[in-house]
């Protein structure tokens, strides 16, 4: 059984860490802020760098916040490449820059070792239910070696195609999420100042061809006001970040997801970058005058 390398323990990591400990793994960990006891309970390895977590581990598991801390993880004096020898295998679950995971990529591949980008969806209440969705980017065969982990992580794992497409899908999916998210807003918004019952108006809206999983959580966030995270507009603003700095790489232009960047700019500015991001309907309400709860 292969020995995994777990890097970044925060609200993710630690139960996906926790399920690979579960799943008969030896697991190695380094993270920068507390180590969780319940992983050390379990019997989680503690390293004092990426690059011992490398020296121990055959598969090495990166879970960061951004595309900086993925090539400080990996790429630092002691980080993992410090470590590596070849044939191992890197795994990064982080969501970040498609362009800079193609980069990172191939630094790993040149020290003779494989490297998968394999963002995941469903937040911490997936990290923790193990039912998260994993898009993947590289080959094949990485991909099959390290599939019996992905399943003690997730449900729904997918080989997209090479380096960076993993990431890009995670860009895909936020886009979706956060244009949803604004149309369910708007309508909710329009029909309650219009006079009608919203939680009414939703479910006959989730009968039809509108219904949507935005629109039964999200939707029923918006209307009985529970706006506790969930996802925080924070990373879901990181998340448009890259997909508008991507389009603009790539010479694409996004006009709604810029839109719903805007919308996220200005809940944040209103104090909410730690709502959840069905809060976003807040900023349509400021300009409408009006709450839906009202």
């Amino acid at each position: 059984m292969a020995n995994i390398g777990f890097i970044g323990l925060g609200i993710m990591g630690a139960p996906m860490a926790g399920h690979l400990i579960n799943g008969g793994y030896t697991v190695y960990t380094f993270t920068h802020g507390e180590m969780p006891k319940a992983l050390v309970d379990a019997g989680a390895k503690q390293c004092a760098s990426g690059a011992e977590v490398a020296r121990n581990a055959d598969i090495i598991i990166t879970m960061v916040p951004d595309t900086p801390h993925v090539e400080d993880a990996l790429f630092n004096p002691e980080g993992v490449a410090a470590g590596l020898s070849a044939g191992k295998i890197v795994v990064d679950m982080s969501s970040i820059s498609p362009v800079a995971t193609k980069e990172f990529a191939k630094r790993i591949n040149a020290l003779g070792c494989e490297y998968l980008d394999a963002p995941v969806s469903g937040g911490e209440v997936g990290a923790k239910a193990a039912s998260l969705t994993i898009m993947v980017g590289g080959s094949e065969t990485a991909f099959n070696n390290v599939k019996p982990i992905f399943e003690l992580m997730g449900k729904n794992i997918t080989l997209v195609g090479g380096n960076g497409d993993g990431q890009i899908t995670k860009v895909a999916n936020q886009i979706i999420v956060a244009l949803n998210i604004e149309a369910v807003g708007e309508a909710l918004l329009l029909a309650a100042k219009a006079g009608a019952d919203p939680a009414k108006v939703r479910q006959a809206l989730m009968g039809g061809f509108a219904n949507s999983r935005i629109l039964e959580v999200h939707g029923e966030r918006m209307v009985k006001r529970t706006f506790d995270p969930g996802f925080r507009i924070e990373l879901h603003q990181k998340d448009l970040n890259l997909a508008l700095t991507t389009a603009r790489q790539l010479g694409v232009s996004l006009p709604n997801t810029a839109t719903a960047q805007e919308l996220f700019n200005a809940c944040a500015a209103h104090g909410g970058k730690a709502w959840d991001h069905s809060a976003m309907v807040r900023a349509l309400e400021k300009m409408a005058n009006f709450e839906i709860g009202q």
